[in-house]
């Protein structure tokens, strides 16, 4: 065990990774050592900052607690702290039935756990936005909102998270700013609902002013946008999309389900007709945009007919990126409290199969639409000799990347390659240099 040590173990989205990393700024300014997401734990402390979004993920955070429980017992580690989703909701729980765990706090209530560590060398502290990247340097993610007022029948975002709080503007883009002058090149804006930024401090949309001012600052080469919601949709983004060449052609929106009967049942506040009204306008007003969206299966009430309908959606819309899930129960969500989970388990397996069999169908005829294409890429990082890189419509971990073996670029530098063969996953490319 380590003294002066502090393991942060990070679980979930990237909304928490934010979190943990002013976590770790913080704790050093401090003056203590920090590791971020360490193989063998052996910090003072271990705190894990955990995800409660689903039943997996739950479960996942739950068993790395029970681990860390076990290093403690022999003496490998010291303290066990939890923060985030999971303990936000069920925090008098795990109080009773993990006593394994020193110290817990709530999502939004970390700070105490800094503020109750000893000073180990005057620093000055960070500001509030300020973190230690965890990301590639030249990469990051901006949080520009919290929590979520939509209140869908199946989520418990609303339940963990609260309202939602827009963050000022002014604040985002000297973030930005900062981030900028420490070289990062890009941006990769996220929220629980991107569509709702401003309403609530400005009594309007405000997404697409930010996004523009965002656009004017010296060193922002790519920006994109994550997790917008289709109800309420400011159309107006769209045009700085298509005006801005430093705003990504992407846009992430989770879909959900088209069929109507699972909309309503959902409480999505959109239908079908608005859905595809929605898309049409997205790819008119921003030809060639990449659209990433998420559906759901196995909804309560979810009918054959209406799973037929999804797959025929799907087929029709040829998403670029598309994810899927079958539906679990959330503790007091209006679908926990209002529904009866009617679709087995076997049967939302088979549906959920079904679907990504016809999107990997998909993706790879819209990938080999590529091949001989000129693209612009963004260098991550080396695989021996080969660059793994990423074009403007594919963002970190969940996309695609592009290796090209000819290039000397350092990772964070850009090139321009030609696409010479699409495979399931990735793209081989050749620089044009």
């Amino acid at each position: 065990m380590l003294k002066n040590h502090i393991d942060i173990i990070s679980m979930g989205c990237s909304k928490n990774l934010i979190d943990s990393e002013r976590m770790i700024r913080r704790l050093t300014a401090k003056g203590y050592t920090v590791t971020h997401n360490p193989e063998t734990p052996s910090g003072e402390y271990v705190m894990v900052n955990t995800c409660g979004f689903i039943g997996d993920a739950k479960e996942e955070s739950i068993n790395l607690l029970l681990e860390l429980a076990e290093l403690k017992e022999e003496g490998e580690i010291g303290k066990i702290a939890a923060m985030g989703c999971l303990t936000e909701r069920y925090l008098s729980d795990l109080k009773a039935e993990m006593p394994e765990i020193d110290l817990i706090y709530g999502k939004f209530d970390w700070d105490r756990f800094i503020n109750d560590l000893p000073d180990l060398k005057a620093d000055r502290r960070p500001k509030e936005w300020e973190r230690t990247l965890t990301t590639p340097p030249h990469s990051a993610y901006v949080k520009i909102s919290e929590g979520c007022n939509r209140f869908c029948a199946f989520c418990a975002i609303p339940l963990i998270t609260g309202r939602h709080k827009s963050r000022p503007e002014e604040e985002v883009l000297e973030e930005v700013r900062d981030l900028a002058k420490e070289g990062v090149r890009e941006f990769n804006i996220i929220a629980q609902d991107l569509s709702s930024y401003g309403l609530d401090l400005y009594k309007e949309h405000r997404l697409a002013q930010l996004i523009d001012r965002m656009a004017d600052i010296e060193g922002v080469e790519w920006i994109r946008l994550h997790y917008a919601y289709p109800a309420d949709f400011p159309l107006d983004i769209l045009d700085v999309m298509a005006r801005r060449p430093n705003v990504c052609n992407y846009l992430d929106i989770a879909l959900q389900h088209i069929s109507d009967p699972q909309l309503e049942r959902m409480r999505r506040r959109i239908d079908k007709e608005g859905t595809l009204r929605l898309l049409d306008e997205i790819r008119k007003r921003v030809p060639g945009i990449r659209i990433r969206t998420t559906l759901m299966v196995g909804f309560p009430g979810e009918t054959e007919q209406d799973f037929e309908e999804l797959l025929e959606f799907v087929r029709t819309q040829k998403f670029d990126r598309m994810g899927a899930f079958a539906y679990s129960r959330e503790d007091d969500t209006y679908a926990d409290l209002h529904y009866e989970d009617d679709v087995p388990e076997e049967i939302k397996q088979q549906r959920l199969d079904r679907l990504m069999e016809v999107q990997q169908e998909i993706s790879e005829e819209l990938n080999e639409r590529q091949v001989g294409t000129r693209v612009r890429l963004l260098v991550d990082e080396y695989e021996g000799d080969t660059a793994i890189c990423r074009s403007q419509w594919d963002s970190p971990e969940v996309d695609l990347t592009y290796r090209v073996s000819d290039t000397d670029a350092e990772p964070g530098e850009f090139i321009e390659a030609i696409v010479t063969e699409a495979m399931p996953f990735d793209f081989i490319a050749k620089s044009t240099k």
